[in-house]
């Protein structure tokens, strides 16, 4: 596999010839671009270069950056954008120290966003607060990747901005139907163009695959619901039912109300009646 050092004069390079023709067109947004490139290249491939820890050195201070801009685009608290980039920090460094761990680290750390407005007695914002916690946990621990992939992360490096350029360059040059309205600079063209050029015919392939998996499971789960038995199907709706009633009241820092207390007996009974259908089917006939 390529090395750090082997890729050095071709990145040079690349922003070399790249910088002249931003320089040339003059418009601010290109050369800024060109600048973060210039400054984050180095810092990468040093990164990289010294193996594991500056590996998990990289994910977790991309991690903070990530988690104080995230926390602030969705409104958060500041001790809630503490708390996720204090955990993401913490996943790659795990990752790299003891990666066996790393699930139950993860586990913990959703956790940990999840309690900070329970602690807080939040019953305004608090179920919006946990839920855009562990969102962002969730997210960013992928970041983790990084530590995991060992030298494969730098060809990942080069698919992401390779892909990037592509799609800014298809956007721009050909237009056509927003991506997003909450992202309106981007098009649905850019994303196609970045997507064939940082994917290659494998990716694409299982990429679709998975996707037609997913939409076939989708599709599946429904058409169960409708032709499943009556009992198996009240038995897990009412324990969602249950599950979402204790949440409520955690998030709101009340007692859980009386009716709550009925779906906890329906819930017993529903499982009991699941679990009477095969002793049913196990007694023999009469006569």
């Amino acid at each position: 596999m390529i090395t750090v050092l082997e890729t050095a004069p071709f990145v040079a390079s690349a922003l070399g010839i790249g910088g002249v023709g931003v320089w040339l067109t003059r418009r601010r947004e290109l050369i800024l671009r060109w600048c973060v490139w210039a400054v984050t290249a180095p810092v990468v491939g040093v990164a990289l270069y010294l193996g594991a820890p500056g590996s998990a050195a990289l994910a977790a201070g991309v991690g903070v950056v990530c988690a104080v801009e995230y926390g602030r685009l969705a409104r958060l608290p500041v001790f809630d954008r503490a708390v996720i980039a204090a955990m993401v920090a913490a996943l790659a460094v795990f990752a790299w120290l003891l990666p066996s761990a790393l699930p139950q680290l993860f586990m913990v750390a959703l956790v940990a966003v999840a309690v900070v407005p329970l602690l807080g007695r939040d019953t305004a914002d608090g179920f919006r607060r946990a839920g855009l916690g562990v969102f962002g946990v969730v997210w960013l621990a992928a970041l983790t990747g990084l530590v995991l992939l060992g030298p494969a992360a730098l060809p990942l490096f080069f698919a992401v901005s390779v892909a990037d350029v592509a799609a800014f360059c298809g956007g721009r040059l050909l237009g056509g139907p927003r991506l997003s309205p909450m992202s309106p600079e981007k098009r649905w063209s850019g994303a196609i163009v970045g997507g064939l050029a940082g994917l290659g015919g494998r990716q694409w392939a299982w990429a679709l695959a998975t996707g037609a998996i997913l939409t076939v499971y989708v599709a599946t789960w429904y058409a169960a619901l409708a032709r499943a038995p009556a009992v198996d199907v009240t038995a897990v709706l009412v324990v969602a039912a249950v599950v979402t009633a204790l949440l409520d009241a955690a998030v709101k820092g009340k007692a859980l109300a009386p009716q709550g207390f009925g779906l906890l007996l329906l819930t017993v009974g529903a499982l009991l009646i699941v679990a009477a259908g095969p002793l049913r089917a196990r007694r023999p006939a009469a006569g």
